[in-house]
């Protein structure tokens, strides 16, 4: 860590860093704020005073110091790193990848910004990216090895990662309504709205769940069949919107696999949602002990010829009729209704896909 040269060295500031090594943030972050209310620390203590108040839990005040501390030093590397690390305790991931990369820019060499950036890249989902910035640290870098491991098995793992999920949505959530319906054509609640017309006519006052809510446009599209109406999805910043659309009983920060088991539901909905899972299996499972008997589970994927399931070009999943009609069979499900359809287009193309409605006993 760079020193200012100040006469504070080998006093408080010595003592702070070895508060800190020894676990004792808070009595770094209290020494650390004595000093700088008294006018009597730079750089070093202010990046110090983030960090401890980021390890002792105070993580929006760690975001504070440090984004005062980026400020004051925007041309050094050390205070772009700090502002990185608190955005990262923030799980705040995009702007905290952008600090780590500016970091690296203004300081190449510096290895600790290398090794943040890959665990950033990693927890946003992106194993490759990862991989490809741990590439240029020493074997000996600490916790590195274990890194690498993590990101060699995300990439085989039968789903997308949350964390890629939850990165891409908060990225997209300013947004995400106008870029999906007039850019996109999403139809996805639309079609699932008239399947359930369908196979579930006169059904009203239903507990219904909305996994993957996203923004709330399924739940628009069912309001009226619900007599409660919960939502789950990945990404804080979609909870947030879909909270602002008024109609949601509750809305929960989860995956949609941890949200199932301990549910009671009528009817479960994931309209563009199961595309970003491959193996369905425990989504299924999920889905039969969450419902009520009598329910529907009703979905859209994206669809692929024979059997099985593929990863698509753009990371979103494809699922084969074979595949999910096999699967619902063993998971104790009737296929209430399984149909061609369009929920999307991409690159002005149409996006070829099934709306589904599986049905419990």
């Amino acid at each position: 860590m760079p020193r200012e040269g100040s006469p504070l060295e080998g006093g408080p500031i010595e003592e702070a860093e070895r508060q800190i090594a020894d676990g004792r943030a808070a009595d770094a972050k209290e020494l650390l704020r004595g000093l700088l209310e008294e006018g009597r620390g730079g750089l070093l203590a202010r990046f110090l005073y983030a960090r401890a108040r980021g390890l002792s839990g105070d993580t929006a005040g760690a975001l504070e110091t440090a984004r005062e501390t980026a400020m004051l030093y925007p041309h050094v590397a050390q205070a772009a790193l700090g502002l990185g690390e608190a955005l990262l305790w923030c799980e705040l991931l995009a702007p905290a990848i952008a600090e780590f990369q500016r970091t690296l820019r203004l300081e190449p060499a510096l290895d600790q910004a290398r090794f943040l950036l890959g665990s950033a890249w990693l927890q946003a989902g992106e194993p490759d990216k990862a991989l490809s910035v741990f590439g240029g640290l020493s074997d000996e870098t600490p916790g590195l090895l274990e890194k690498v491991a993590q990101a060699s098995a995300m990439r085989t793992q039968p789903r997308s990662d949350a964390g890629y999920v939850r990165h891409l949505f908060d990225q997209f959530s300013a947004d995400y309504d106008s870029r999906m319906l007039s850019q996109l054509s999403y139809r996805a609640p639309e079609i699932l709205r008239q399947l359930a017309d369908l196979v579930m006519p006169q059904r009203k006052d239903l507990a219904v769940l909305d996994l993957g809510c996203g923004t709330g446009l399924c739940g628009a599209a069912f309001e009226a069949l619900a007599g409660r109406l919960d939502g789950v999805d990945l990404s804080p910043a979609m909870i947030l919107k879909a909270r602002a659309r008024g109609i949601y009983d509750k809305l929960d920060v989860a995956d949609i696999e941890s949200a199932l088991v301990t549910a009671h539901y009528d009817l479960l909905l994931a309209a563009d949602t199961l595309v970003y899972l491959g193996n369905l299996e425990p989504t299924f499972l999920g889905a039969a002990r969450a419902l009520n008997a009598d329910g529907f589970f009703l979905f859209t994927v994206e669809s692929k010829q024979d059997d099985g399931f593929e990863l698509g070009p753009k990371r979103r999943w494809r699922h084969s009729e074979n595949y999910l009609r096999a699967l619902a069979d063993k998971v104790g499900f009737e296929v209430a209704g399984l149909m061609d359809c369009v929920p999307r287009m991409e690159a002005n193309a149409p996006v070829e896909g099934f709306a589904v409605a599986l049905h419990k006993p």
